[in-house]
């Protein structure tokens, strides 16, 4: 008995949330934005890597003391 219910209790709260009109009409506002671009001449140093991700590359690639293998 107290098995049927809370099978009909389940149903009735799934049929009411189903039986209900959402129709929230969401609009969004757009917001404009300026770019402002400076023309300032930089005499600065950039790295040029040859390969992709190279300073990554070497960081990982570091190796201690115990990583070499030892002979049982």
């Amino acid at each position: 008995m107290k098995t049927i219910i809370t099978l009909i209790f389940v149903l009735f709260i799934g049929v009411a949330a189903q039986a209900q009109d959402a129709q929230t009409d969401v609009k969004v506002e757009t917001v404009e934005m300026t770019i402002e671009v400076s023309t300032t001449n930089e005499n600065s140093v950039a790295r040029l890597y040859k390969f992709k991700n190279a300073r990554v590359k070497k960081a990982l690639s570091f190796t201690t003391k115990r990583n070499k293998s030892k002979l049982a």
